[in-house]
């Protein structure tokens, strides 16, 4: 697709994608963090996946080809960063922890194009030296590359509720349960076990989302109990699981914060201008 200029964009956005809306596969040419204040945000790459609710923001190096889906209403907020502050964040995607002192230097940042260049860089110095305070978050899903791992992840996600071990699950693709487990620490940086939480707490919050209970997404993501669940939910997310969906039904009560001329903007049209200059 050829790509045009557009010099005078100003650097930070604000898309509101509705459920199960996509952004086209796209790239740019300057290191940004992706908030989304409302809903959840996926980020696929060649490499994985990561996934935000709206206490988490996703950074994203220059040059990293990805696109985005958003889990219900989502206000997405872009924040373009100089090459000074991206290099004080990882030099792949991840995703960092947000905190109300961030979440509002954001919202204020991408919300109010009336501010100083001095103002407004100031409130990016604030949200970085904010995100860079805490490790980051564990909500990133690997893809790998050999075909009998993928074979055993697709086997996997089509069926959360299986309680298959590795071995049982060997036997289906062709390998034994030693030479996959050293292949996911191999390939994906983590065990088994790991990934297989973090797939579950992935759909979990999809499923948070789209409005269905605690317990029955408990249940459809594979948790004996809900006990477990809440446990391995607020480890990776940083709340539970019920704190999150009452979250939900707060931000569904209001409208989603409107851009900065006061109307929904395209999302297709906006993109095709963000991944040129920025």
């Amino acid at each position: 697709m050829p790509e045009t200029r557009h010099d005078s964009l100003a650097p930070e956005q604000i898309l509101l994608l509705d459920h199960a809306e996509r952004t086209p596969v796209h790239l740019h040419a300057m290191g940004h963090l992706v908030y989304p204040a409302t809903g959840v945000l996926s980020l696929v790459t060649d490499d994985g996946s990561w996934i935000a609710p709206s206490n988490r923001v996703v950074w994203i190096p220059a040059g990293f080809r990805h696109r985005h889906r958003a889990h219900g209403a989502t206000d997405m907020r872009v924040v373009f960063l100089p090459a000074e502050l991206a290099g004080l964040l990882p030099a792949r995607p991840a995703v960092l922890a947000m905190s109300a002192l961030a979440r509002e230097a954001a919202l204020t940042l991408t919300g109010d194009p009336s501010r100083s260049p001095e103002s407004r860089d100031r409130l990016r110095r604030v949200i970085i030296e904010d995100v860079c305070a805490t490790p980051e978050q564990p909500l990133h899903l690997p893809e790998p590359h050999d075909d009998r791992l993928r074979a055993l992840t697709r086997l996997v996600e089509q069926d959360l509720s299986s309680p298959e071990t590795l071995e049982q699950l060997g036997r289906r693709v062709g390998a034994s349960g030693r030479t996959l487990s050293r292949l996911f620490r191999q390939e994906v940086g983590m065990s088994f076990r790991q990934w297989r939480i973090q797939l579950r707490v992935h759909r979990a919050l999809l499923l948070l989302t789209d409005g269905v209970s605690v317990v029955d997404t408990a249940t459809a993501c594979g948790w004996a109990n809900p006990s477990a669940f809440i446990d391995a939910f607020t480890e990776l997310v940083g709340q539970t699981p019920g704190r999150y969906r009452r979250s939900l039904a707060l931000e569904d009560r209001g409208p989603l914060r409107e851009n900065r001329s006061g109307a929904t903007p395209d999302t297709a049209s906006i993109f095709e201008s963000l991944k040129t200059k920025w």
